[in-house]
């Protein structure tokens, strides 16, 4: 088989694996806090498994597949656009400014295994 088209079932596989993952943390943490975990929780996994070096394979189930599955810019979108505007202002701050902390500190944690 072609790696290529194997790849593609990895991030497949990948990403429902990490969509249940989202939809269990959704379960149990009601929106936008759930969003706002699952972004930042993503973001620290994701810088993880970048300085990681992982072989392509794992990298597209992993990286690829999983935390851009786990994650949600959709949903970050419209729950913004739900909220008052002094809200959604913190939300977007929170956000990028967690996300953007989670992904270095992850990526410091990689580089360390």
């Amino acid at each position: 088989m072609d790696e290529r088209w194997v790849r593609v079932g990895l991030i497949a596989a990948g990403g429902g694996v990490g969509a249940l993952a989202r939809a269990a943390v959704a379960s149990v943490v009601a929106t936008p806090q759930g969003t706002l975990l699952v972004n930042v929780a993503g973001s620290l996994l994701l810088g993880v498994l970048v300085a990681q070096s992982l072989p392509r394979r794992l990298g597209a189930f992993a990286a690829t597949g999983f935390c851009s599955s786990f994650t949600t810019y959709s949903a970050f979108a419209v729950e913004t656009l739900a909220l008052p505007p002094s809200s959604a202002v913190g939300y977007v701050v929170a956000t990028y400014g967690l996300g953007l902390l989670a992904a270095a500190v992850g990526t410091r944690l990689g580089g360390r295994l």
